[in-house]
């Protein structure tokens, strides 16, 4: 086996295990059998193990001692935390980017937002994750501070470490982003002042912290009576 083989084996295996990690199918606590995982995806063990040492580095997987490489626990605190610094960054740079916005990209806004609700009706909560972020990022895309928009690929890369490994879409949440997003829109449609638009975006992320925590609240309720 030549080199390029050896890496092209090593990222189909990591992105094989991302994948399962980041929709479900590999739960926080989930132990990754090394030679089992190998078997299945036809290889030997060797890029398996670099593709875990990858995703570690990630921060999806952990060791744990005698239990070996499992998909690292859900972290509520670090989510929130995230999600909240997420929702400040978003709003300033969407409000910049708004200055700038080309009327020609609105349709391109409308159609992500509908592919959504596509995505939501088909339960493909994967897929709505995917044109959430897809959505969101066109309407900063004309920011003008890089440095604003390399913070949020950064954070958005850490909400994704920990967003899928506990802190699933809700359906009701969904919906009413889909919503607000329509919102948005009509927002840079209309080149709302820069006050409002920074508001609201920011306001509409921090709005699925509160439903979150409401969900987290009412479980516990649930849980106690």
């Amino acid at each position: 086996m030549n080199n390029n083989s050896k890496i092209s084996k090593q990222q189909y295996a990591y992105k094989v295990i991302k994948s399962r990690i980041l929709d479900g199918r590999y739960p926080p606590g989930y132990k990754i059998v090394i030679d089992q995982l190998a078997r299945e995806l036809q290889t030997s063990a060797i890029p398996v193990r670099e593709a875990i040492r990858n995703l570690e580095t990630d921060g999806l997987i952990r060791f744990k001692p005698y239990s070996g490489a499992i998909v690292t626990p859900f972290n509520e605190k670090e989510y929130l935390e995230t999600l909240s610094v997420l929702a400040v960054l978003e709003g300033y740079a969407t409000a910049l980017s708004a200055q700038y916005f080309p009327a020609s990209r609105i349709n391109e806004l409308t159609a992500i937002n509908d592919r959504m609700k596509e995505a939501l009706d088909n339960f493909d909560f994967l897929m709505f994750g995917n044109c959430n972020r897809e959505f969101h990022s066109l309407t900063y895309e004309f920011c003008l501070n890089q440095f604003l928009t390399e913070n949020i690929k950064s954070t958005w890369n850490r909400l994704d470490r920990v967003r899928k490994m506990g802190a699933a879409t809700k359906p009701a949440r969904a919906k009413k982003s889909i919503e607000e997003h329509e919102v948005i829109i009509d927002m840079l449609r209309d080149a709302r002042p820069f006050e409002e638009i920074e508001a609201y975006v920011r306001t509409h992320k921090l709005n699925t912290v509160q439903a979150f925590l409401e969900e987290k609240n009412d479980r516990e309720l649930r849980n106690y009576t």
